[in-house]
């Protein structure tokens, strides 16, 4: 498949739906071990992160170090979400219980198998973030104001980095090898990010590459931002960048998994 083949524009129709309906209801059936994970994560990192290790941290950017974390901890509650729901989850869909070979046996084409996917991902990521803003609001630590407007652009964000675990589940030749990205590209975004501590410290050509190529730098700064009540260009950048690279990524996905698929 040529360059003009991984962006061609898929085609798409409302029974992806029911890709998504399904991963709902499967979702549902485990509904409080589900809903643990981003109850507690917070209020261990916040604990252990901001209200342990901040006592010892002066403040960034003239903000307290717990409330200069909390809106990144939600940030990367989206990444997590999303990208594993769509690396490892829809690795095991596709190769394990053999999903998605019996949905295209329906209606329904390869294009809504993975549509529906990528909808479901970015759900999954807007569960975490509606769950997490009330729980990090109720230590007073984002502005309440706007921070609302965080569960929907999680659902943005968590679009992007769907895309990007169903590229690599499109790739990879076998779900051990899920690491690899692990490793080497969600955990630098991880550290480096803006997550700990402001990007602006590190030299120049790591801030540009950041900047530049790791998604979670600009979907931190915006729901920092949004958690601050900060309204500026910078924000405005940050969407912009989501939106634009997140529908490339998402086509290309759909087209790396239908070559994957179709013999």
């Amino acid at each position: 498949m040529n360059i003009q083949g991984y962006l061609k524009i898929p085609s798409i129709s409302i029974r992806a739906f029911k890709v998504w309906q399904r991963n709902r209801d499967v979702f549902m059936k485990d509904i409080k071990l589900n809903f643990l994970p981003p109850l507690l994560e917070p209020m261990l990192y916040l604990i252990a992160l901001g209200f342990g290790l901040g006592k010892f941290v002066e403040s960034i950017n003239g903000v307290p170090y717990v409330v200069f974390i909390a809106p990144a901890l939600i940030a990367v509650s989206v990444m997590y979400a999303s990208f594993f729901e769509c690396s490892y989850g829809s690795y095991v869909r596709m190769y394990y219980q053999k999903i998605f070979d019996a949905i295209v046996a329906t209606p329904l084409t390869i294009d809504d198998v993975i549509a529906g996917e990528l909808l479901w991902g970015a759900t999954r990521s807007m569960i975490n973030a509606s769950i997490m803003v009330p729980v990090i609001g109720i230590f007073g630590l984002i502005d309440l104001k706007y921070s609302l407007l965080i569960i929907p652009f999680a659902f943005f964000g968590g679009l992007l980095f769907a895309a990007i675990g169903m590229c690599f589940a499109a790739v990879t030749p076998n779900i051990m090898s899920i690491n690899y990205p692990v490793l080497l590209f969600i955990t630098p975004m991880f550290l480096f990010s803006g997550t700990f501590f402001p990007i602006d410290v590190l030299p120049l050509p790591v801030q540009y590459f950041a900047t530049a190529f790791l998604p979670l730098t600009h979907i931190v700064n915006v729901i920092r931002s949004l958690a601050f009540g900060v309204i500026d260009s910078s924000l405005l950048f940050g969407i912009i960048w989501v939106l634009i690279v997140g529908s490339i990524l998402i086509v290309i996905s759909i087209n790396l998994m239908k070559r994957r698929l179709v013999v």
